[in-house]
């Protein structure tokens, strides 16, 4: 007897009410722009500039402590913050000392680095520096420019994709399936106030790829069901083209969350935003496949007088079981 995730010959109703899905959508991109402009993003380094100093010490981090003989150096905003990972032992406090870019000046100086190391040992002795990160203003600049035309460049090259391959309401759906990922991702690390990094720029571009996947494969499935029913109604096709294929995207969905799970618990700190952003991508991505981009066959409608046979019939993983 095989275990099954998603039982055989599922018929699920998926647009019942899928105005209301797509009104969900809507709300809640709206919500993550708005949250995005008016909290902002919890910049990393490298995106704002600056340095930032990884202490590790036996003794319990005191954050007022640490400002207390930080701020007669005159270094401007400090941002101090404890790490907490369940991997750290019982005696490993870790925080990390953050120090905006100084006018004038690609980066802090060796000199005041030393200043502050030397300052925050007369609070915890024992105290060790693991890493030392520094990015330039004009650096940092460079960056958000560059990642801002990646995240446009990936959703402009799978638009050109889409349309190739299918109608252009295929392309539609999905750049807008893909736009929705995007966004709430982001809205989430703004209300959160996560902070936002390049690898948090990483985690949007496999996203994007992750989603792009599930939704071609519903896509392929679409595509074929049109050709074989031609005269069943638009929403009936789209219905039976994702329970058909939804062994297989719950299978992947599972898997994957499978392994970021894991690493989000056990990896660390230090790459436990991307996952998180991975985690929250997955999820999106999965509901944004079926709600959002077939949704947006269904509003946009679709051409049917398919004349020419379908080569590519049948997927090859369209049907593995769950």
């Amino acid at each position: 007897m095989r275990l099954r995730l998603v039982r055989e010959n599922t018929a699920f109703d998926f647009f019942n009410r899928w105005k209301a899905w797509i009104g969900l959508s809507g709300c809640l991109m709206v919500v993550a722009l708005v949250a995005a402009i008016i909290m902002g993003l919890n910049f990393g380094i490298d995106f704002k500039g600056g340095t930032t100093i990884r202490t590790e010490s036996s003794q319990p981090v005191d954050v007022a402590a640490y400002r207390a003989v930080i701020e007669p150096i005159g270094l401007g905003d400090i941002s101090i913050a404890e790490v907490f990972d369940p991997t750290f032992a019982a005696d490993q406090n870790v925080a990390q000392v953050r120090i905006q870019a100084q006018e004038g000046q690609e980066s802090v100086t060796k000199e005041v680095i030393e200043q502050v190391q030397a300052a925050l040992q007369t609070v915890a002795p024992d105290m060790t520096f693991p890493a030392i990160d520094s990015v330039g203003p004009k650096v940092s600049g460079e960056l958000i420019q560059s990642a801002v035309l990646a995240v446009v460049a990936a959703l402009a090259v799978v638009l050109f994709y889409i349309w190739l391959r299918f109608e252009w309401q295929f392309a539609v759906g999905a750049v807008a399936a893909l736009f929705h990922d995007v966004l709430i991702t982001i809205g989430v690390f703004a209300v959160l106030q996560i902070k936002f990094d390049l690898a948090i720029i990483a985690a949007l571009l496999t996203i994007v790829g992750y989603s792009l996947n599930d939704t071609v494969v519903v896509f392929d499935r679409v595509r074929e069901n049109l050709r074989r029913f031609k005269k069943r109604p638009l929403a009936e096709v789209l219905n039976l083209s994702i329970n058909e294929t939804l062994s297989r995207t719950f299978m992947t969905s599972v898997t994957t969350l499978l392994a970021l799970i894991s690493l989000f618990v056990l990896g660390g700190d230090v790459i436990r935003g991307f996952v998180f952003a991975m985690i929250l991508g997955v999820l999106i991505g999965t509901y944004s496949s079926i709600f959002v981009a077939t949704a947006s066959l269904l509003w946009l409608g679709v051409k049917r007088d398919w004349s020419k046979p379908d080569n590519t019939e049948g997927n090859q993983f369209a049907n593995i079981d769950a």
